[in-house]
């Protein structure tokens, strides 16, 4: 992964994580730009995603680079991952596997009680978390 985001349902960042970090911006944009899919698979789903125990959005959008994928907490807190077009052994399952293991860790955090919900996450243990996957990745 190049870049991994945690945003609040108002959209600001909770989290950002990025490897290397010389083009934070550029992925903090791409991921920006893929909310308006978030937005919109949320709303097609509709009350199906309250339903739903797995709240995998699957690839947003693919470009020449780079495709981002998605998924929303419960609570419509999203997560967004950018990896590089190029890898191509990473598959679906493992994806949702990444996202499922950052869920956990999210919940993790939230259950904090020194965790103000909708501040900037700041966790060693998250840190070291997301650091590992992205590694694992690349």
């Amino acid at each position: 992964a190049r870049q991994c985001d945690l945003l609040c349902p108002q959209n600001y960042p909770l989290y950002i994580r990025s490897v290397p970090t010389e083009n934070e911006l550029k992925f903090h944009y791409t991921v920006h730009t893929s909310l308006d899919v978030v937005d919109e698979k949320i709303s097609a789903m509709g009350k199906a995603l309250v339903d739903q125990r797995e709240l995998y959005l699957g690839l947003l959008y693919p470009t020449e680079d780079y495709k981002v994928y998605g998924y929303v907490t419960n609570s419509k807190v999203k997560f967004v991952m950018v990896v590089d077009s190029s890898n191509t052994a990473l598959r679906d399952n493992e994806i949702r596997s990444m996202f499922r293991k950052l869920h956990n860790s999210y919940t993790d955090i939230m259950c904090n009680p020194f965790y103000n919900p909708g501040d900037r996450i700041h966790s060693r243990a998250f840190d070291t978390m997301v650091n590992s996957m992205m590694m694992q990745v690349c």
